[in-house]
């Protein structure tokens, strides 16, 4: 099927268009709401732009589809495959995304207000500035995705794996995540205000000037991580495990320690939970 007669078809009411073989077709700026494209193959279309709100891609091909400033609120692509896929600036509010795939997507910019993205799989995703406010990622996979200045206010991230991304500047205030991997990655200058990570993994992870004000990082481990400049005011530390970790001129007014492994971390220049600077 070529464009002209699915824009011709939909113009006449038609809706569903499931398995459709639509590689390579181009829709772009099209309005195409609601459409029924479950288990399409729409890998390296040209959908730029298209106004594709509630339709159904569930299980659909779309490797390498360009989907920049598409408007995908509600958008179901439960399953469906979108590695590679370009969506700089898409709206995906709300949308579901459960267990898809976006592995080397590029989300730059994008919209992911209250998205759905349990269990998904964005290793090597570029999603610089991308906005996942209140977005559901528990159980997704973001090894080495690059999540420069995004904003995860509020989101869901129990047992998300984010071994080696990037989140350098981003803003985790409030989120969720219990269980997390942050194994290695960039955390500087990032603010997990009010964070909760009970059980966390944090090792090796880089959190020079981060903002950890008030987080709950009980029974994380946080061995060997860069903790320079940290602002840890009044967090609970209770049972986590500092040992070489890098506390020089941390702020720990009012942290927990309780029964934190200490061993061998580095606190020169720290403001201890008393308020005194560890010599």
């Amino acid at each position: 099927m070529d464009a002209d007669e699915l824009l011709r078809q939909y113009a006449a009411g038609v809706r569903d268009f499931r398995e459709a073989n639509l590689v390579g077709i181009d829709l772009s700026g099209k309005i195409l709401r609601e459409v029924n494209l479950r288990g399409a193959n729409l890998s390296k279309a040209n959908l730029a732009g298209v106004d594709l709100t509630a339709a159904n891609f569930r299980e659909a091909r779309l490797i390498g589809t360009d989907l920049n400033q598409a408007t995908l609120i509600e958008t179901n692509f439960i399953g469906a495959d979108l590695s590679q896929a370009l969506l700089c600036e898409a709206d995906l509010t709300e949308a579901g995304l459960r267990g898809t795939k976006l592995i080397a997507a590029d989300l730059r910019g994008a919209t992911l207000i209250e998205a759905n993205l349990a269990e998904a799989s964005l290793n090597r995703a570029r999603l610089v500035e991308a906005n996942f406010n209140e977005a559901s990622l528990n159980r997704a996979k973001l090894i080495a995705a690059d999540l420069t200045r995004a904003i995860l206010d509020g989101s869901n991230m129990t047992n998300a794996i984010l071994s080696e991304a990037i989140l350098e500047g981003a803003s985790l205030v409030n989120a969720i995540m219990h269980g997390v991997s942050f194994e290695e990655a960039d955390l500087r200058d990032a603010d997990l205000s009010r964070a909760k990570i009970v059980s966390g993994n944090l090792i090796n992870a880089n959190l020079n000037r981060a903002n950890v004000r008030g987080a709950n990082l009980s029974w994380t481990s946080l061995r060997g991580a860069n903790l320079r400049k940290a602002n840890l005011y009044r967090t609970k530390l209770s049972w986590a495990n500092l040992s070489e970790a890098d506390l020089t001129e941390a702020v720990l007014i009012n942290a927990n320690l309780n029964q934190a492994n200490l061993y061998n971390s580095n606190l020169t220049g720290a403001i201890m939970p008393d308020g005194t600077t560890h010599e």
